[in-house]
């Protein structure tokens, strides 16, 4: 990685001219630099030179993106449950990791969804809308690209083409947004009263005090709108659950390296993640690949033990596009490529329960209803299988709940923008909420036994089994978008051998 220069006199005016009185989240970034590491010349013969004799940069339009007049139709919306307020949604600042790096950049996913801006946002920009009689008027603000005759440009390392590469021009973001833009330093004329709403959770150094009782609300409103998904977002999730499936693969495939290493859990992070820079932007999340007993641990993303024949591997990960929608799926293999008797039996145990929730999924049901459902056949097999001190029927009680030993999680969780979408949604039209056409969500049941649970046969300790598809509700019942991935015990095990003909 290149030396990250200090910011020259020059530069720093330009900073200073570009930042905004009152919104001190709209300045320029600070290159967070050290005057003992500076080398780059700071002579005005040096800047003069560097500034001279560049070819002239065609302005090229590019036309709107497919997402433009879905996000158009999202602001619309927006519009008609907030009249007479001023709508502010940031896009949010880069994150520090360490020193004068950053984490890679993401938007706020509310600024993405209502923008149509994916990875290639912009850092610190913001969407606003203002009052008409008609609705709102929407512009989106931005820290546009310095010219040539500026220092910024190779003195910024955090803006400066040089660094970073091109930036767009307001002119193409109007064009590929289809939505009107300015610069970042026109954001001071924007008022701050108490019409005004803001997206506090990505605001970092706006006023505070003006439309705050409105703001969770306002946050609140755009969290449900996700509830249902577009054709677009449908449409993207495919594309989404495609590029996993294709990850997997990629995974199973490389088990006759990834089981050779000590630490093989990383060989199979990174080839997944490999193919979620090839097919996407990134992972929607850590994945999780956890070998042998580590499949006990729900969130296990160190990821740095071995991958040893004759365990399974739990393998959560899921594919995020340049759009930020992402795929989440589960399955369970066997690193061998075939099941024990123990393992296939546990196995088979929570896909009967994963099929038995999928079957009730139409419109109309209670999205908590699928977790019921599943609950039900994970009570009924544990309490088969000696496991419990009660009958299911009692354990399924309220006030008992033994069988959740086994299974601490929620079967579903929404899906899209965010791998766990609509968080902030009201209790009422998520976990009592009514599924409607449009929405997506996961079924994810699990076992999960423990290596030191007394409760259960020693044969079974140390498994751990989950399977996760991705749901969409239709008009008519539900689609399994992630159904081409195989999930029988069978299927995987024909899976593992077409990938790894040699055994």
């Amino acid at each position: 990685m290149a030396e990250t220069t200090e910011t020259s006199t020059t530069a720093e005016q330009n900073t200073a001219a570009h930042s905004t009185a009152g919104h001190q989240a709209t300045e320029a970034p600070t290159p967070r630099a050290t005057s003992n590491r500076s080398t780059t010349p700071a002579s005005e013969v040096f800047r003069e030179y560097i500034g001279s004799r560049w070819a002239e940069r065609a302005d090229v339009l590019p036309p709107a993106r497919a997402q433009a007049p879905f996000a158009a139709e999202r602001r619309r919306r927006l519009s008609g449950a907030f009249p007479g307020k001023r709508l502010i949604v940031p896009s949010g600042a880069a994150k520090q990791r360490s020193n004068d790096t950053d984490y890679p950049y993401r938007a706020h996913s509310a600024f993405s969804y209502l923008t149509g801006w994916g990875s290639d946002s912009e850092p610190g920009a913001f969407l606003v809308g203002e009052p008409t009689a008609e609705g709102h008027e929407y512009t989106l603000y931005f820290r546009e690209r310095a010219g040539r005759d500026s220092d910024e440009f190779y003195a910024n390392p955090e803006i400066g083409e040089f660094w970073i590469g091109p930036r767009p021009s307001l002119a193409q973001v109007a064009s590929d947004l289809a939505l009107a833009t300015r610069g970042i330093a026109a954001f001071e004329t924007v008022e701050f009263d108490a019409s005004t709403l803001v997206v506090r959770e990505a605001a970092g150094d706006l006023p505070a005090g003006a439309g705050d009782e409105g703001d969770a609300g306002f946050h609140q409103f755009l969290s449900e709108m996700r509830l249902v998904k577009d054709a677009y977002e449908i449409e993207q999730m495919r594309l989404a659950v495609d590029a996993t499936a294709r990850g997997f693969d990629d995974v199973i495939a490389d088990f006759p390296r990834s089981s050779q290493h000590e630490r093989g859990e990383r060989l199979v992070e990174g080839v997944f993640n490999t193919r979620a820079r090839l097919d996407g932007n990134t992972v929607g999340y850590d994945t999780i690949a956890a070998s042998g007993p580590h499949a006990c641990i729900l969130h296990w993303t160190r990821n740095d033990g071995p991958v040893v024949p004759g365990d399974l591997i739990l393998m959560d990960a899921g594919i995020e596009l340049d759009s930020y929608y992402t795929a989440d799926i589960t399955r369970t293999i066997p690193v061998s490529g075939r099941y024990t008797e123990v393992q296939r039996k546990i196995y088979e145990a929570v896909r009967e329960a994963a099929d038995a929730a999928f079957a009730i999924v139409r419109p109309g049901i209670r999205f908590r209803e699928i977790h019921q459902t599943a609950m039900a056949v994970i009570a009924r097999r544990t309490a088969e299988w000696g496991l419990l001190p009660v009958t299911a029927e009692e354990a399924l009680e309220a006030d008992n709940q033994q069988h959740r030993r086994y299974m601490v999680h929620g079967t579903s969780h929404h899906l899209g923008i965010d791998v766990h979408d609509c968080a902030k949604a009201r209790r009422e039209l998520y976990l009592d909420g009514i599924l409607e056409p449009g929405m997506v969500f996961t079924i994810e049941p699990g076992l999960y036994f423990q290596p030191d649970d007394l409760t259960v046969p020693e044969e079974m300790r140390g498994i751990g089994v989950r399977i996760e598809d991705d749901i969409l509700v239709t008009a008519d019942g539900a689609e399994n978008l992630s159904i081409a991935i195989p999930r029988t015990a069978d299927d995987v095990e024909a899976w593992f051998a077409r990938l790894n003909p040699e055994g």
